[in-house]
């Protein structure tokens, strides 16, 4: 039997797929207070769809067929991520939604830091593919 592959055994041991569907319901709550303008529904509807893909391509990622899925996956996560740290940014920065800056600038922590994550998961398995 072979062993764990690193980063799938740091997947589980930190529970990063929880962590990130916990990042995802609470980017949901969030949008649900995001004032229904058209600013705030386009706002809305991107960022839904981008925290939501950055999930689903991260547990996606974990059922690689090969070593080549897994990066590209993992490298879809990243760019959805990154998005999502771009939607929330201007959500706490956005004047007329200064009830709401607070908790954007909390999931924007946590964006930011989930997508290091996934930055340094692609470094290791690239160092180790070498």
């Amino acid at each position: 039997m072979s062993e764990p592959n690193l980063v799938e055994d740091q997947e589980a041991r930190y529970g990063l797929t929880e962590r990130f569907k916990e990042f995802v319901l609470n980017v949901w709550a969030f949008c649900e207070k995001v004032p229904n303008t058209s600013t705030g529904r386009n706002v809305v509807f991107q960022l839904t769809k981008s925290a939501s893909s950055t999930g689903a391509n991260f547990r996606a990622a974990f059922r690689a067929r090969s070593d080549k899925e897994y990066l590209a996956k993992l490298g879809i996560a990243e760019e959805e991520g990154d998005e999502t740290c771009y939607w929330l940014d201007l959500a706490r920065f956005y004047k007329k939604w200064e009830p709401i800056h607070k908790e954007a600038n909390q999931l924007y922590q946590e964006a930011d830091q989930l997508t290091a994550i996934i930055v340094s998961m692609m470094k290791r398995k690239k160092e180790s593919l070498k």
